[in-house]
């Protein structure tokens, strides 16, 4: 039955639409090798350090790509979100993971944890788009998955391109700690699928440094150019 449907309903890129070839998943070859990859954590300039700099102290910071409007990494993110293709996040993981697990630095990274959704967005996609993304990476690291401590306690809108002022004290407010023990002295990667102006993860940050002791790092699939 795969067989057949992949007959008259073949693969495609998530990146560019392109019919996948045979051995290609989710990316065909060409954007596997075009796309802007960055990967941070070979390079003295850090971006996602300079964005949440004064808002919140890291240990760590890198990403995948960088991402600009009507590029490749905005439809195969666009896809992961809405258009139900859950497997590009497990992908991602798949690929940062491997490389994270180069170097020992994050290897000493203690937990993974990912930026919750609200439980109604939760409910309307029926998945987070970054648990595959954090799960993957925390695989390959061999540390730990978290998903239980943080949580969102109020919808907001798509932040997408809205600036800092725009964004403002709402989505910072967004989030909230179930506990404070689990997590206790330790070094937390925090991730997640897009940083713009870094209110999500600034408000994330300050729900969780109501845990004693905590390290923060930020591991995200793209960062705004």
């Amino acid at each position: 039955m795969r067989s057949l449907l992949k007959l008259f309903f073949p693969d495609q890129c998530q990146a560019c639409d392109a019919l996948l070839s045979r051995g290609e998943t989710t990316l065909c070859t060409d954007c596997r090798h075009s796309l802007p990859v960055n990967l941070l954590h070979h390079t003295t300039y850090n971006p996602i350090k300079k964005v949440l700099y004064g808002r919140v102290s890291l240990e760590l910071a890198t990403s995948l790509f960088y991402f600009d409007k009507k590029s490749r990494v905005q439809q195969l993110i666009h896809n992961l979100k809405y258009r139900n293709q859950e497997h590009i996040s497990t992908f991602l993981g798949d690929w940062l993971g491997a490389e994270l697990a180069r170097l020992e630095e994050y290897k000493k990274i203690d937990v993974v944890v990912p930026v919750p959704l609200h439980t109604s967005r939760l409910k309307e996609r029926g998945y987070n788009q970054v648990a595959g993304f954090g799960q993957r990476i925390a695989k390959a690291l061999n540390i730990a998955y978290n998903d239980s401590v943080l949580y969102r306690k109020k919808a907001t809108k798509t932040q997408v391109f809205k600036n800092r002022g725009g964004r403002g004290a709402e989505v910072i407010d967004s989030f909230d700690i179930t506990e404070t023990q689990s997590l206790k002295n330790k070094h937390i990667m925090l991730v997640d699928d897009l940083i713009t102006t870094g209110g999500t993860l600034e408000g994330c940050a300050l729900a969780l440094n109501k845990i004693e002791g905590i390290k923060i790092s930020v591991v995200v699939m793209a960062i705004a150019n």
